[in-house]
């Protein structure tokens, strides 16, 4: 028997991981590759580390690394010296922020908006930059930068991260107003275009589920429970382009955002470390997030399956070079290459002969009161006392819909 252990870096959520432990305690021994497999997790603590430190996580899913050092740096070590699975990469998270993503997807030839980055309003608090940027920065003319890409635009930080900075801009007071704040944050204009719907599609190894996205409402509003609000064109390109962004990058967590008219599709922001997975928020979704890490964690771990700290884009260069490819043949060519990534085809028949049983206990998880006390804590933890009635019947309401649409995995009419 072979036993593993997946680990748990956590910022200030119980949500999600309560429901990941009590669902990966349901999956039972699993049997491939003629080995007994079972599963078990730990939250990870933060201490001091020497480099040739054993790791005892096979895999680590990681909602923490992108915004504090440290465990990023022991990520890295984990992954380096110990040869442990991670979700996701420090090392393309890093390097690859949202403007290197915006390039790397624009040398694909994907529909990004035009995008200017523009220097610091305030040199960082450095002597030799401040005397290169006095000595050595062009003058510039930010309104005239904003009359070509013209308003409405938006203004936000090269790197992102939980909408900090981001502002729209819609005429030439909003937009000094916005860069003078921006002070020491090194920022993109963006162009926008008119669109239908703004689509969020959350990816986790080869599955992806593509949301409504209402991005002016309050978190537990913005993802609107809609199926089949895309053409089948436009969702097609959605679920194609999120995939690929991952597997270009390394990604196996993370969540893309795009602009949809009709057909089209304009990606607008595509590298979401740490993406938003709480009760709160994905509500419908919630069961399907957490169905989605259990699955492929267990699959990674099950199948000896090994992620590299490199990445390989000539191939996909290579299609992106190709005269006699349309956009949509591109795409599809992609897909493809992000399909070989993450094993999709095996994964699935992976699933489907291993695990045939985790959807039926995760619909019994999510109508049972362990379900219950973990959607009480979250909101009593969230909310002031007299808003939490409410909240608790909305996000009830809302799991409640997935239950009845899922009907319950197993049973007969």
């Amino acid at each position: 028997m072979t036993s593993h252990l997946i680990g748990l870096l956590l910022g200030a959520e119980e949500d999600w991981p309560v429901a990941f432990e009590d669902i990966l305690a349901r999956v039972g021994p699993v049997t491939s590759g003629g080995q007994e497999h079972t599963f078990s997790s730990e939250r990870l603590t933060i201490e001091p580390f020497d480099l040739t430190d054993p790791v005892r996580s096979g895999l680590v899913i990681d909602r923490l690394a992108y915004w504090y050092y440290h465990p990023r740096e022991w990520l890295k070590k984990a992954a380096l010296v110990n040869g442990t699975y991670l979700l996701n990469s420090p090392f393309t998270f890093q390097s690859m922020e949202k403007h290197s993503a915006y390039c790397a997807m624009l040398r694909l030839g994907l529909k990004v908006p035009k995008t200017v980055l523009v220097p610091y309003k305030n040199p960082i608090d450095n002597v030799r930059w401040a005397y290169t940027a006095a000595k050595y920065n062009q003058p510039f003319d930010l309104d005239a930068l904003a009359e070509e890409i013209g308003y409405p635009l938006y203004m936000k930080p090269f790197d992102g991260g939980g909408w900090r900075g981001v502002s729209r801009i819609e005429n030439p007071d909003d937009l000094h107003r916005s860069y003078d704040a921006s002070g020491e944050m090194l920022m993109h204009l963006q162009a926008t275009v008119d669109y239908e719907h703004f689509a969020r599609a959350l990816s986790i190894g080869p599955e992806t589920m593509v949301m409504d996205f209402r991005p002016d409402q309050p978190m537990h509003q913005r993802y609107a429970v809609s199926h089949d609000f895309l053409s089948p064109q436009a969702g097609h390109e959605a679920v194609a382009i999120s995939r690929i962004v991952n597997a270009f990058f390394g990604w196996e967590f993370n969540s893309a955002e795009m602009l949809v008219a009709g057909d089209e599709v304009y990606p607008i922001d595509y590298a979401n470390a740490c993406p938003d997975v709480a009760v709160t928020s994905l509500h419908y979704y919630f069961p399907w997030a957490i169905t989605a890490l259990v699955r492929w964690s267990v699959y990674c771990l099950s199948t000896g399956r090994k992620a590299g700290v490199d990445l390989s884009t000539a191939e996909y260069f290579a299609v992106a070079d190709d005269p006699d490819r349309s956009y949509t043949d591109k795409i599809d060519a992609y897909l493809a290459i992000a399909d070989r990534y993450f094993e999709t085809e095996r994964y699935r028949s992976w699933c489907t002969e291993h695990l045939p049983h985790l959807e039926e206990q995760v619909h019994d998880w999510v109508t049972s009161p362990a379900f219950d006390r973990m959607l009480l804590d979250t909101v009593r933890a969230t909310y002031p006392p007299h808003e939490q009635d409410a909240f608790l019947a909305h996000f009830h309401g809302l799991v409640d819909l997935w239950a009845s649409d899922q009907q319950r995995p197993g049973a007969t009419d």
